[in-house]
């Protein structure tokens, strides 16, 4: 049975070897920053190793059953998908779980697990964007046949989710132009749109930058208009990122000091695996600030091989573009692994101050949630792709042979 198992698993060798590796240290991290976590709710930290090891087994069956599916059926079901997510999107800004001070999650009846609905909508948003710019290539220059069936989804989604995840829909408006470009999408078109959505950005700058002392090293109050949902959070964070310093406000500081302390602990050789030391003062040390912990641990050098990971599964993929025969697999191959990899560069340039706090997990690394299944998923269709293409190409040899 284990040999039919590895028989039937398809697919591009490097891209699984990176699932392996990436959950092999996943398990590590998890575990030895979970402590705080363990002693918050009076558990051990064995029960989430355990919990991580059940969410990995189960990424590691819906890529496997994902990857078996041809992707050509993804192309059906996802304008579905994409309809879907939108009632889900506006469930959530309105009835959705309050964590973290916004409101990303729906609770999910009878198995009681919060759900982060972004997650889904990047995905299907992704998949329905591959289908429109496959479809559209004969017309994609034009404005109204080829730009808008296209652009219109992707404003659709960043604007839903915006409210409750900024950081999130910038990403995702971010890879989702990566793809236009990639598509032949026309640049002035492109221009034009990123401009308009950079107004309300500069708007959010502004002020930032007019509401903040810069004397007395505080932020001002804010006038009642703009104190309305996250806003003050995204003010916020923006000011800790522009002004901190030793002397700005502690609490906004917090998690970048804790963050920093951990990264000059670590060095370039680490401390060793379960010697962080900023675990037990780092908040969302198994999620968020995931990669601080694997700096602290495995020092400057593990942080970059965790780097050089991301990066190879991103050229595989690339190769996996150029190498598809159907345009379709082709945008949702790459589409996927780049929102997977510039939201791990998003975490890791958070955990190194080069960003501001934006809260996006680490794909693949960072403690078990519905965002952890979803990149399972992301990826199993990844290989779905590369199963296909693994195909055609044996199909193309086998031809050229019957043909000498």
């Amino acid at each position: 049975m284990g040999n039919n198992l590895v028989n039937k698993t398809k697919g591009d060798r490097v891209i699984w070897a990176v699932v392996i590796i990436l959950t092999l240290i996943s398990l590590l991290v998890v575990y030895s920053s979970t402590g705080s976590l363990a002693y918050k709710y009076s558990k051990s930290t064995e029960s989430y190793l355990f919990k991580q090891f059940a969410f990995i087994i189960l990424g590691v069956i819906i890529i496997y059953f994902a990857h078996r599916v041809n992707y050509t059926l993804y192309s059906r079901v996802a304008l579905i998908l994409f309809l879907i997510s939108i009632p889900l999107l506006l469930y959530t800004l309105l009835f959705g779980v309050q964590l973290n001070a916004g409101s990303r999650w729906i609770k999910l009846p009878v198995i009681n697990m919060t759900f982060q609905t972004s997650d889904m909508a990047k995905l299907a948003l992704f998949m329905y964007m591959s289908r429109q710019l496959s479809r559209k290539q004969a017309v994609i220059k034009d404005f109204k046949k080829g730009f808008l069936p296209v652009v219109i989804p992707v404003a659709i989604i960043v604007l839903l989710i915006a409210p409750a995840n900024l950081s999130t829909a910038l990403l995702t408006a971010g890879t989702s132009f990566m793809l236009m470009f990639i598509g032949r999408v026309k640049t002035q078109h492109m221009i034009a749109t990123i401009t308009i959505a950079a107004i309300p950005v500069v708007f959010l700058l502004m002020i930032a930058t007019k509401y903040y002392d810069k004397e007395q090293h505080r932020p001002k109050d804010l006038p009642a208009v703009l104190s309305v949902g996250r806003i003050p959070t995204w003010i916020g964070r923006i000011q800790t990122f522009m002004y901190g310093n030793k002397d700005a406000a502690s609490d906004n500081l917090y998690q970048i000091d804790q963050a920093k302390i951990a990264i000059a602990n670590g060095g370039f050789v680490g401390l060793g695996p379960g010697h962080s030391q900023a675990r037990n003062y780092l908040p969302q040390a198994y999620n968020d600030f995931i990669f601080a912990i694997i700096l602290e641990e495995y020092g400057l050098i593990g942080g970059a091989v965790v780097l050089f990971i991301y990066l190879l599964f991103l050229y595989r993929c690339i190769r996996l573009y150029r190498k598809c025969p159907y345009a379709f697999g082709a945008f949702l191959a790459l589409g996927l692994s780049f929102t997977l990899v510039i939201q791990a560069i998003a975490n890791m340039g958070v955990n190194v101050n080069l960003f501001p706090n934006t809260g996006v997990t680490l794909p693949l690394i960072s403690m078990g949630g519905s965002s952890f299944l979803f990149t399972c998923l992301s990826i199993g269709i990844i290989l779905s792709v590369a199963r296909n293409v693994e195909q055609s190409e044996g199909d193309k040899q086998l031809q050229e042979v019957v043909t000498e």
